[in-house]
């Protein structure tokens, strides 16, 4: 029997392994892909949308990517973006999340449950546009920060997991004379690391893909940022295969799709970097900030 099971579940680990690695490349593929196109020539790039390796390796695309003060000023953008939205993001989700852990806290439920209620339902969409015109958003570069502050579902992992921490830990602070902000700030916050880790992850994601704000609101072109502008360039090249006169432009368009997968590579990067930082948080965290009543 021993025997028998030992056969069972080393072909259960292979099926499973084998299974794994498939969805793996199935992930990775396109993004290699990707890479492997905005390296190749034109000749390699025209000629089929898969090249397994440049024949003619060429950095043309990138250089002509770092040559244009358009894409260069839309990084900066972006980045800065992410950097003060989500530390911003950060810490009005910390104080949000602290007090409706708070089981003391009056109206705590009804004050949790309205927030839950802005998960489902919104006003629409003109309404939204003119609180932000009113508010003076329109050409602002806070309009891509401010609207997105909070996320109601960061919120409830982070009060999750800070309800989930032993309430022995606060009432041997408070024994010690320790107000509320000092047990958040000293005690609380880094004793939820995890969590923390994984809603910065969440944000600097949110801030660096946001376009949609920047479409509406912004018309000044050195305040666009990366993702508006691979979204003008993505539109672009499909108006220019429908357009009837698409093989007339053939060469153009071949062009342009291999610098759109450069830029589309150089933007991806910075966010892969960030990955591997977070990850041994990221599990844990959205683990426990998700299974606390």
């Amino acid at each position: 029997m021993r025997h028998e099971r030992t056969i069972g579940g080393t072909i259960a680990n292979i099926c499973i392994y084998t299974f794994l690695s498939l969805f793996a490349l199935s992930i990775i593929f396109p993004f290699y892909n990707m890479v492997i196109l905005s390296l190749s020539t034109f000749a390699d790039a025209a000629t089929t949308r898969f090249v397994p390796l440049p024949a003619n390796l060429t950095f043309e695309n990138y250089e002509r990517i770092f040559a244009d003060p358009q894409i260069l000023t839309s990084f900066w953008i972006s980045f800065q973006n992410v950097v003060f939205g989500t530390s911003m993001a950060l810490v009005i989700t910390v104080f949000t999340a602290y007090a409706l852990s708070r089981r003391n806290l009056p109206g705590r439920k009804f004050m949790f449950y309205f927030m839950v209620i802005t998960m489902f339902f919104s006003a629409g969409l003109v309404p939204w546009y003119l609180v932000m015109v009113n508010l003076g958003f329109v050409n602002n570069f806070w309009v891509m920060t401010v609207p997105g502050i909070l996320s109601t579902f960061n919120v409830i992992l982070v009060r999750n997991y800070f309800m989930s921490l032993p309430e022995s830990i606060e009432e041997s602070a408070r024994i010690d004379g320790a107000g509320e902000f000092i047990i958040m700030w000293r005690i609380i916050v880094p004793l939820s690391m995890p969590i923390m880790a994984t809603v910065a992850l969440f944000y600097a994601v949110g801030f660096w893909n946001s376009w949609f704000n920047a479409m509406i609101f912004i018309q000044d072109r050195s305040m666009i940022p990366i993702a508006l502008v691979l979204r003008r360039l993505v539109i672009e090249n499909s108006m220019t295969i429908n357009d009837p006169m698409g093989l007339a432009v053939a060469a153009q368009l071949v062009h342009s799709r291999a610098l759109e997968l450069a830029t589309v590579t150089v933007a991806t990067i910075p966010i892969l970097l960030v990955y591997p930082f977070l990850q041994r948080y990221f599990t844990k965290g959205i683990i426990l900030g998700a299974v606390k009543a």
